[in-house]
């Protein structure tokens, strides 16, 4: 495309006087986006028409004002004053009217533009916002699709955890790969942590007994299939989760034992 020839064209002018379709509205916008020169040449003639404006309009009322109160000569003795018909300037009294549908016109332009660019970013934020649903969506199935065919391998370990005293209803799972030293922990029937606590995971050898931290698990309450990959290079007989304070304990609390697991031998 040929700029310099659509800015000579006439185009432009009309698009800040508001003058074209909604059609060739879109079109000078989506030119300005892509060329540089015809957003500056557009830039160009909206500071024309507001000097235009500027110098077409009435003098300001207190200048005015000031020049009948001298020549009434105020503050003086009365005089009376020849009174002759006024001349009208009719040119300065056209130009600024012509000045205001300029500039109505431009403030409808800018408006009609703002409100255009408002539906394009919309259009955009929300095929961004698709694209970044099918993304995850794809990287979830992939997943999801790894977790399967790690838990169908039969050198996973599979060890349930069961509910410990007052915690009976707790429950979680743990599987674990001694291959890639992981565990995949589902903690689907472990209750959301209550604020200023987390959930803390626990490897242990028995004898004697001796707990080992595999780190808390910041992000609990706020994921959605309570599924965690947790690095694992010991050499467990069992696990336990507790419900420590944020930042997690050195020691395991025994009376927030919420479930435990012994790995079958």
């Amino acid at each position: 495309m040929d700029s310099n020839a659509y800015i000579n064209s006439g185009q432009l002018e009309l698009y800040v006087a508001g003058q074209l379709s909604d059609h060739d509205n879109k079109e000078v916008y989506e030119l300005m986006r892509q060329h540089p020169e015809i957003l500056e040449e557009v830039l160009a003639i909206e500071a024309a028409v507001m000097k235009l404006s500027a110098a077409m309009a009435p003098p300001k009322t207190e200048q005015t004002l000031q020049r009948i109160k001298d020549e009434l000569r105020f503050g003086t003795d009365p005089k009376v004053v020849q009174m002759t018909p006024p001349k009208t300037n009719w040119l300065a009294y056209t130009g600024w009217a012509a000045a205001i549908l300029v500039g109505a016109g431009l403030l409808w332009t800018l408006n009609q533009n703002k409100q255009l660019e408002v539906q394009l970013s919309d259009a955009d934020i929300e095929k961004a916002y698709l694209e970044t649903q099918i993304e995850a969506a794809k990287t979830n199935l992939a997943a999801k699709d790894n977790l399967l065919t790690i838990l169908r391998d039969r050198n996973i370990i599979s060890v349930p955890l069961g509910g410990q005293g007052n915690f009976a209803d707790s429950y979680a799972k743990v599987y674990w790969s001694k291959a890639n030293n992981s565990i995949y922990l589902d903690a689907q029937g472990l209750p959301d942590a209550p604020e200023g606590k987390v959930w803390q995971v626990w490897s242990l050898t028995l004898n004697p007994l001796t707990p080992t931290s595999l780190g808390t698990i910041a992000d609990f309450n706020t994921d959605e299939n309570k599924i965690f990959t947790i690095a694992n290079a010991n050499e467990s007989q069992a696990f336990g989760i507790t419900l420590e304070p944020s930042g997690g304990s050195t020691t395991p609390t025994m009376e927030q034992l919420h479930t435990l697991g012994v790995v079958a031998p």
